[in-house]
């Protein structure tokens, strides 16, 4: 079993991150620059968002913090997205979610411009993912396919369990891996036998959101098992997989933390250098 280590990776990208920027400023070309929007004091978020912000000043992309009061009013935020959106200076605009409840997400990260959009949520980047035709991709389902490939793992010809259906995650994953030769299946917490699916899948992505949903009796020997679940369970943080009971079976496995994590960070690095590049071709 080996495990696949998100964290070194996710080390190296930020290293070729640091020398891409390093040779932009010397030919005297201006910082790639990312705009993260925080609306609230979600204490989760403020995190997420502090690490994404040290991210950056580590590898040389110009970072610009937006935090606004959780009563802010939609139009005001609208507002500053489109004034990101107009300013040159700015390749990326993230807006963190969750939002409060009286902000509509859909319509705060459709406002987002596409070129922009380096979270990939806005329905013009999802469809460019659906029918192949580039574009950025969600930072997740990115990271989980540069591990993949770091490892010499092709999903080309192999059956693909995704389990967990949301737009972030799941529906963009079987994308990903349906585009790489995969031959895909979505499953999620409604499937009637779960386990039916993953004992015959060679690559298993769990990305439901429930503590321990997938166990050591419903993965087949040598499966390789990516693990995207954040949970908390006795105080501990987890993952949708129970690493102890899945591990001696897999050929490669994902830890919880240290796997995934750090992949979606590095990527919204490398989203970001693509926006640069697409802004300098304008």
């Amino acid at each position: 079993m080996t495990i696949l280590d998100g964290k070194a990776l996710a080390a190296k990208i930020k290293e070729q991150t640091l020398e891409t920027t390093k040779a932009l400023a010397a030919e005297g070309k201006r910082q790639p620059c990312l705009a993260v929007v925080l609306v609230g004091e979600d204490p989760a978020s403020q995190i997420y968002v502090r690490n994404k912000h040290n991210d950056c000043i580590t590898t040389g992309i110009k970072s610009l913090m937006h935090t606004l009061p959780a009563d802010t009013q939609e139009e005001e935020l609208l507002a500053l997205i489109d004034r990101l959106n107009g300013d040159d200076g700015v390749d990326g605009i993230l807006v963190q979610l969750p939002l409060p409840k009286h902000l509509n997400e859909q319509r705060v990260t459709e406002r987002i411009s596409a070129l922009k959009d380096v979270d990939a949520f806005s329905a013009y980047n999802v469809g460019l993912i659906t029918l192949g035709r580039g574009g950025f991709k969600p930072c997740t389902p990115a990271g989980i396919m540069r591990l993949l490939e770091e490892y010499g793992i092709d999903p080309k010809g192999k059956e693909c369990v995704v389990v967990g259906r949301s737009n972030i995650v799941g529906k963009p994953m079987a994308l990903l891996l349906l585009a790489a030769g995969g031959t895909v299946t979505v499953c999620h917490t409604k499937t009637a036998d779960l386990a039916f699916h993953t004992r015959r899948a060679d690559i298993i992505v769990a990305a439901a959101g429930k503590a321990d949903l997938i166990n050591g009796d419903m993965v087949k020997e040598g499966a390789v098992i990516v693990d995207v679940g954040m949970n908390r369970k006795d105080g501990k943080l987890c993952g949708d997989v129970d690493f102890e009971s899945c591990a001696p079976k897999a050929s490669y496995i994902t830890p919880v933390p240290g796997g995934v994590g750090p992949m979606t960070r590095a990527m919204l690095l490398d989203n970001t250098l693509t926006a640069y590049r697409l802004s300098s071709e304008k």
